[in-house]
Protein backbone atom coordinates (compact mmCIF):
# COMPACT_ATOMS: atom_id res chain seq x y z
CA UNK A 1 0.00 0.00 0.00
CA UNK A 2 1.52 3.16 -0.85
CA UNK A 3 2.18 5.75 1.70
CA UNK A 4 -0.50 8.88 1.68
CA UNK A 5 1.59 12.48 1.58
CA UNK A 6 0.89 12.98 4.52
CA UNK A 7 2.07 9.87 6.22
CA UNK A 8 5.21 10.43 3.68
CA UNK A 9 5.94 13.84 5.46
CA UNK A 10 5.71 12.77 9.44
CA UNK A 11 7.81 9.53 8.83
CA UNK A 12 10.32 11.47 6.79
CA UNK A 13 10.34 13.92 9.74
CA UNK A 14 10.14 11.50 12.48
CA UNK A 15 13.40 10.17 10.43
CA UNK A 16 15.44 13.42 10.68
CA UNK A 17 14.64 13.52 14.25
CA UNK A 18 15.93 10.43 14.82
CA UNK A 19 18.93 10.78 13.03
CA UNK A 20 19.76 13.94 14.69
CA UNK A 21 19.26 12.16 18.31
CA UNK A 22 21.73 9.55 16.88
CA UNK A 23 24.44 11.97 15.83
CA UNK A 24 24.06 13.53 19.46
CA UNK A 25 22.36 16.84 18.73
CA UNK A 26 19.18 16.08 21.12
CA UNK A 27 21.51 13.85 24.11
CA UNK A 28 19.69 12.25 26.82
CA UNK A 29 17.76 14.20 28.36
CA UNK A 30 17.07 17.38 26.32
CA UNK A 31 14.25 18.63 24.66
CA UNK A 32 13.24 17.92 21.05
CA UNK A 33 11.62 20.56 18.98
CA UNK A 34 8.00 21.24 20.02
CA UNK A 35 5.23 21.13 17.39
CA UNK A 36 5.58 25.15 16.47
CA UNK A 37 9.07 24.32 16.03
CA UNK A 38 8.42 21.59 13.57
CA UNK A 39 5.73 23.21 11.63
CA UNK A 40 8.13 26.41 11.44
CA UNK A 41 10.80 24.41 10.40
CA UNK A 42 9.00 22.12 7.52
CA UNK A 43 5.78 23.95 6.97
CA UNK A 44 3.59 21.03 7.62
CA UNK A 45 0.21 21.11 9.83
CA UNK A 46 -0.08 20.91 12.93
CA UNK A 47 -1.00 17.17 12.63
CA UNK A 48 1.46 15.94 10.95
CA UNK A 49 4.22 17.48 13.70
CA UNK A 50 2.35 15.92 16.03
CA UNK A 51 2.07 12.33 14.34
CA UNK A 52 6.07 12.64 13.90
CA UNK A 53 6.51 13.31 17.62
CA UNK A 54 4.08 10.50 18.60
CA UNK A 55 6.19 8.00 15.79
CA UNK A 56 9.29 8.74 17.96
CA UNK A 57 7.34 8.22 21.34
CA UNK A 58 6.13 4.91 19.86
CA UNK A 59 9.45 3.75 19.41
CA UNK A 60 10.44 4.61 22.56
CA UNK A 61 13.31 7.04 21.70
CA UNK A 62 11.21 9.90 23.67
CA UNK A 63 9.04 10.79 26.69
CA UNK A 64 6.53 13.15 27.21
CA UNK A 65 6.08 15.02 30.12
CA UNK A 66 2.72 17.06 30.93
CA UNK A 67 3.00 20.47 30.57
CA UNK A 68 6.71 20.51 29.26
CA UNK A 69 7.73 19.17 26.17
CA UNK A 70 8.54 15.87 24.77
CA UNK A 71 12.39 15.17 25.75
CA UNK A 72 14.81 12.55 24.60
CA UNK A 73 14.79 9.32 27.15
CA UNK A 74 17.48 9.80 29.28
CA UNK A 75 17.85 6.60 30.97
CA UNK A 76 20.91 4.24 30.18
CA UNK A 77 20.12 0.30 29.22
CA UNK A 78 20.29 -2.20 31.59
CA UNK A 79 22.69 -5.04 30.00
CA UNK A 80 21.55 -8.35 30.92
CA UNK A 81 23.65 -10.63 30.26
CA UNK A 82 22.02 -13.52 29.88
CA UNK A 83 24.91 -16.35 31.07
CA UNK A 84 27.17 -14.62 33.11
CA UNK A 85 24.22 -13.73 35.28
CA UNK A 86 23.34 -17.08 36.00
CA UNK A 87 27.14 -18.52 36.32
CA UNK A 88 26.47 -19.32 40.05
CA UNK A 89 26.97 -15.74 41.11
CA UNK A 90 24.80 -16.36 44.31
CA UNK A 91 26.93 -19.14 45.59
CA UNK A 92 29.62 -15.76 46.72
CA UNK A 93 26.43 -14.09 48.28
CA UNK A 94 25.61 -11.67 45.77
CA UNK A 95 22.25 -11.79 44.07
CA UNK A 96 22.15 -12.19 40.32
CA UNK A 97 20.95 -8.58 39.35
CA UNK A 98 24.56 -7.88 40.78
CA UNK A 99 25.72 -8.79 37.15
CA UNK A 100 23.83 -6.19 35.93
CA UNK A 101 24.08 -3.00 38.04
CA UNK A 102 27.28 -2.27 37.97
CA UNK A 103 27.77 0.40 40.47
CA UNK A 104 23.52 1.76 39.77
CA UNK A 105 21.20 1.96 42.55
CA UNK A 106 19.33 -0.79 42.84
CA UNK A 107 15.81 -1.45 44.73
CA UNK A 108 12.98 -3.73 45.38
CA UNK A 109 10.29 -1.49 45.98
CA UNK A 110 7.02 -3.77 46.04
CA UNK A 111 7.78 -7.20 47.49
CA UNK A 112 4.52 -9.77 47.81
CA UNK A 113 4.95 -13.62 49.16
CA UNK A 114 2.25 -15.77 49.80
CA UNK A 115 1.90 -19.35 48.81
CA UNK A 116 -1.08 -20.00 46.40
CA UNK A 117 -2.58 -23.00 44.00
CA UNK A 118 -0.47 -21.94 40.99
CA UNK A 119 -2.60 -21.69 37.38
CA UNK A 120 -2.52 -24.65 35.31
CA UNK A 121 0.50 -23.17 33.31
CA UNK A 122 3.02 -23.05 36.22
CA UNK A 123 1.82 -26.21 37.64
CA UNK A 124 2.72 -28.32 34.71
CA UNK A 125 5.87 -26.26 34.52
CA UNK A 126 7.00 -26.92 37.82
CA UNK A 127 6.01 -30.71 37.57
CA UNK A 128 3.22 -30.40 40.58
CA UNK A 129 2.02 -33.26 41.82
CA UNK A 130 -1.59 -33.83 41.90
CA UNK A 131 -1.86 -33.61 45.84
CA UNK A 132 0.43 -30.31 45.90
CA UNK A 133 -2.55 -27.87 46.19
CA UNK A 134 -0.07 -24.75 46.53
CA UNK A 135 3.26 -23.19 45.70
CA UNK A 136 4.98 -20.46 46.64
CA UNK A 137 5.04 -17.37 45.40
CA UNK A 138 7.76 -14.12 45.30
CA UNK A 139 6.09 -11.10 43.14
CA UNK A 140 8.41 -8.40 43.41
CA UNK A 141 8.96 -4.68 41.60
CA UNK A 142 12.67 -3.80 40.41
CA UNK A 143 13.58 -0.02 40.11
CA UNK A 144 16.57 1.10 38.69
CA UNK A 145 18.09 4.55 39.13
CA UNK A 146 14.43 5.58 39.84
CA UNK A 147 12.89 3.86 37.23
CA UNK A 148 10.48 0.85 37.39
CA UNK A 149 12.29 -1.65 35.00
CA UNK A 150 11.05 -4.63 35.92
CA UNK A 151 8.37 -7.34 37.21
CA UNK A 152 8.86 -10.81 38.76
CA UNK A 153 6.92 -13.01 39.72
CA UNK A 154 8.86 -16.21 41.09
CA UNK A 155 7.24 -19.83 42.01
CA UNK A 156 8.87 -22.02 43.56
CA UNK A 157 7.50 -25.72 44.52
CA UNK A 158 5.83 -25.64 48.43
CA UNK A 159 7.25 -28.97 49.12
CA UNK A 160 10.65 -27.44 48.98
CA UNK A 161 10.48 -23.80 50.05
CA UNK A 162 7.42 -23.28 52.19
CA UNK A 163 8.60 -22.54 56.21
CA UNK A 164 11.90 -21.80 54.81
CA UNK A 165 13.72 -18.19 54.12
CA UNK A 166 12.48 -18.29 50.90
CA UNK A 167 9.28 -16.98 52.05
CA UNK A 168 10.42 -14.80 53.93
CA UNK A 169 10.47 -10.39 51.95
CA UNK A 170 14.30 -10.43 52.14
CA UNK A 171 15.77 -13.99 51.52
CA UNK A 172 19.33 -12.86 53.06
CA UNK A 173 22.71 -13.18 51.10
CA UNK A 174 22.83 -14.31 47.50
CA UNK A 175 18.62 -14.19 47.15
CA UNK A 176 16.54 -17.45 46.62
CA UNK A 177 18.78 -19.37 44.80
CA UNK A 178 21.43 -19.33 47.30
CA UNK A 179 18.50 -20.63 49.76
CA UNK A 180 17.67 -23.21 47.38
CA UNK A 181 21.39 -24.81 47.42
CA UNK A 182 21.39 -24.56 51.31
CA UNK A 183 18.78 -26.93 51.32
CA UNK A 184 20.10 -29.21 48.71
CA UNK A 185 18.28 -28.12 45.95
CA UNK A 186 21.23 -25.51 44.09
CA UNK A 187 20.11 -24.80 40.75
CA UNK A 188 22.37 -25.79 37.93
CA UNK A 189 20.33 -25.75 34.92
CA UNK A 190 18.32 -22.56 33.46
CA UNK A 191 16.13 -22.07 30.12
CA UNK A 192 14.58 -19.06 29.79
CA UNK A 193 12.02 -17.92 26.87
CA UNK A 194 11.79 -14.16 25.71
CA UNK A 195 8.58 -12.92 23.52
CA UNK A 196 7.98 -9.18 22.96
CA UNK A 197 4.86 -7.55 23.63
CA UNK A 198 2.31 -4.78 24.32
CA UNK A 199 1.99 -4.51 27.97
CA UNK A 200 -1.17 -5.09 30.01
CA UNK A 201 -2.78 -1.80 31.96
CA UNK A 202 -1.54 -2.96 35.03
CA UNK A 203 2.02 -4.01 33.78
CA UNK A 204 1.81 -0.74 31.68
CA UNK A 205 1.26 1.50 35.26
CA UNK A 206 3.46 -1.04 37.39
CA UNK A 207 6.65 -0.09 34.97
CA UNK A 208 5.20 3.84 35.00
CA UNK A 209 5.47 2.94 30.98
CA UNK A 210 4.92 6.00 28.15
CA UNK A 211 2.17 4.76 25.89
CA UNK A 212 3.40 2.62 22.58
CA UNK A 213 6.11 1.28 24.70
CA UNK A 214 6.41 -2.46 24.04
CA UNK A 215 7.64 -5.32 27.10
CA UNK A 216 9.73 -8.09 27.08
CA UNK A 217 8.11 -11.57 29.08
CA UNK A 218 10.79 -13.62 30.11
CA UNK A 219 9.76 -17.00 31.66
CA UNK A 220 12.83 -18.88 33.28
CA UNK A 221 12.59 -22.28 34.29
CA UNK A 222 15.60 -23.42 37.02
CA UNK A 223 16.21 -27.11 38.02
CA UNK A 224 19.01 -29.06 39.46
CA UNK A 225 21.50 -31.29 38.66
CA UNK A 226 18.92 -34.42 39.30
CA UNK A 227 16.88 -32.37 37.01
CA UNK A 228 14.27 -31.15 39.75
CA UNK A 229 12.36 -27.80 38.36
CA UNK A 230 12.75 -25.82 41.88
CA UNK A 231 11.72 -22.53 40.14
CA UNK A 232 9.42 -20.45 37.49
CA UNK A 233 10.15 -17.31 36.99
CA UNK A 234 8.16 -15.05 35.07
CA UNK A 235 9.68 -11.51 34.18
CA UNK A 236 7.68 -8.53 32.56
CA UNK A 237 10.30 -6.42 31.11
CA UNK A 238 10.21 -2.39 29.88
CA UNK A 239 11.87 -3.02 26.13
CA UNK A 240 13.10 0.13 26.09
CA UNK A 241 15.03 -0.41 29.56
CA UNK A 242 17.18 -3.27 28.35
CA UNK A 243 19.84 -4.65 26.07
CA UNK A 244 19.84 -8.60 26.14
CA UNK A 245 23.09 -10.12 25.42
CA UNK A 246 23.82 -13.94 24.88
CA UNK A 247 27.67 -15.08 24.47
CA UNK A 248 28.15 -18.44 22.66
CA UNK A 249 30.89 -20.41 21.82
CA UNK A 250 31.51 -22.57 18.89
CA UNK A 251 33.27 -25.34 19.37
Amino acid sequence: MTASPGERKYRAIAAALREAIQRGDYPPGSRLPGENDIMRAYQVARMTARQAVALLISEGRAVARKGAGVYVRDFRPVVRDGITRLAGTWTGGRSIWSADIEDRHLTVDQVDVSREEPPARIRILLDLADDDHYAIVRRRRFVLDGKPVLLSASWLPAAIAAGTAIEQPDTGPGGTYARLADLGYAPARFREDLRARMPEPAEAGQLSLPAGTPVVEIARIASTSADRIVEVNEMIADATAYIFRYDFGTG
